[in-house]
């Protein structure tokens, strides 16, 4: 038997071919584009996700001769994005994505609305969906009249998987129209902004049997039994599944793209005052909190792009030795800002430059400026009672160790780096196919990989870097009186 699962990216599509024991058989990888027609737009044609699906689907066909056993399917997708669909399931638009920020003056009215944040847990940011909806009920009304269904993007990929509307919890916690405490949806929270209870997917814990696959797709694949179509998750859901971040005080942080701090929670804590998310996890009886900022190793690729130097060069400039804090500071708020700030107009910006400032100085003070932001994730997660003695370190930057000195000294926590192999979003949407089709508890299932190194934070630089992080937040203060 196999399971396969699906990593839907902003970037690009991973899919994952595991085996009953969940052990790696193989992997395909398929890229495409978003497009940015304004500023702050930011869209994607959803046939290109399918076009990468069945490429990668194909490959692994070809290659691994255990995709004939196939038993349990699940997608893990990028959040937030607004899939409109018409009464015969054609794209209206293309999809608007979970970095699109021109919907911030609705998110903002939405999050002043009486009950709106005791429902759905959350400030409603302009990158979820709900702000979306309203953004084209403003600006394209023709076209918002004709929208039947509203899907996320992983929901669109169970439609065409399975030919029914329906998406997990945990992806649709960051709509701003689920109630996330009762895991259902909230007729009071679509009417906030004008949408209705049959626009939306049925609802699916992420490690329940959504469907199966359709009956053409499976003749198509070659397949000759029943394939289990989970209800799949959010990527950092699915993320935690493939980390083993379970049970309260199992969490990662990433150093990606945007960067992430997230801890699993038996109960339910929302503090939406912090700019903490607060979500349904993708299996039952579970939530999972997380801080986020939007330019994390972006930072380091923009210095790249304006140096002409690779990150890897930049980095490696800096050696290993953990010195003490740059006195030049970076606002790494390239895209703007969500935790804690929750400002989608906030800019970035360096302090402290002088004649002297040396290259090495801008990369040192920029990974530090990204250590700072991810605190800012971490002091808002310890107010809402969350338990993080230690992180499990993931994502590109972790390739810096210097950068993971600074992390790890600037949190104050250990960082645990796992055995080189697959624990992201594509493996705990393996998992859940897995769990969909055998039934088998989550506790068996969702297990932590093996750590290969601790990397502890450095004592004799904490209180530098602690009067360093003061700085930065007065650095912010500032940023923000002039912009």
């Amino acid at each position: 038997m196999s399971y396969l699962g699906f990593d839907l990216g902003t970037s690009g599509l991973r899919a994952l071919l595991v085996d009953d024991l969940g052990v790696p058989i193989g992997a395909a990888e398929r890229s495409y584009q978003a497009t940015h027609s304004q500023p702050g737009w930011s869209e994607q044609d959803p046939a290109k996700w399918i076009e990468a699906l069945e490429s990668a689907v194909e490959e692994l066909r070809q290659q691994f001769p255990a995709f004939a056993g196939l038993r349990g399917i699940a997608v893990a997708g990028h959040m937030h994005g607004a899939t409109l669909l018409d009464n015969q399931n054609n794209v209206l638009r293309p999809c608007i994505l979970w970095n699109d920020t021109r919907s911030h003056l609705q998110a903002a009215r939405l999050d002043a609305m009486h009950n709106v944040r005791q429902l759905s847990g959350n400030i409603v940011f302009p990158g979820f969906t709900a702000p979306k909806l309203e953004w084209v009920r403003e600006n394209e009304p023709a076209l918002f009249a004709k929208v039947a269904k509203v899907l996320l993007p992983a929901a669109y990929l169970n439609l065409y998987l399975t030919g029914d509307h329906v998406a997990d919890l945990s992806d649709s916690a960051g709509t701003s129209w689920l109630d996330v405490g009762e895991r259902c949806w909230s007729e009071e929270l679509l009417a906030a902004s004008h949408m209705r209870l049959d626009q939306m997917p049925r609802l699916v814990e992420g490690s329940q049997a959504a469907g199966q696959l359709r009956g053409a797709l499976a003749t198509k694949w070659g397949l000759t039994r029943p394939v289990a179509v989970a209800g799949g998750a959010g990527d950092n859901a699915a993320a935690a599944c493939g980390i083993g971040a379970l049970h309260d005080g199992q969490g990662f942080v990433s150093l990606g793209t945007s960067g992430v701090l997230l801890t699993a929670r038996n109960g339910y804590h929302p503090a939406p005052e912090t700019a903490v998310h607060t979500f349904c996890h993708a299996v039952p009886n579970r939530w999972y909190q997380m801080g986020v900022m939007l330019s994390a190793t972006d930072s380091l690729n923009w210095l790249s792009q304006i140096t002409n130097i690779s990150p890897a060069q930049l980095t490696a400039a800096l050696g290993d030795q953990l010195t003490a804090p740059s006195p030049t500071r970076f606002l790494p708020y390239l895209s703007g800002e969500r935790t804690p700030h929750n400002d989608a107009l906030i800019r970035g910006g360096f302090t402290g430059l002088s004649a002297g400032t040396s290259r090495e100085d801008l990369t040192q003070s920029v990974l530090e400026g990204v250590a700072f932001g991810l605190r800012d994730s971490y002091e808002a997660l310890c107010e809402t009672g969350a338990d993080l003695e230690a992180l499990i370190a993931i994502g590109g930057g972790t390739g810096s160790r210097y950068w993971l000195k600074v992390l790890a000294t600037v949190l104050g926590v250990p960082l645990q780096l796992p055995v080189g192999g697959e624990f992201g979003a594509a493996l705990g949407a393996a998992r859940l196919g897995l769990m969909a089709d055998t039934g088998q508890a989550a506790e068996e299932i969702v297990v932590a990989p093996k750590i290969a190194e601790v990397i502890e934070p450095e004592q004799r630089h904490r209180a530098a870097f602690d009067e360093a992080y003061k700085a930065f937040r007065q650095a912010y203060a500032g940023l923000k009186a002039i912009q």
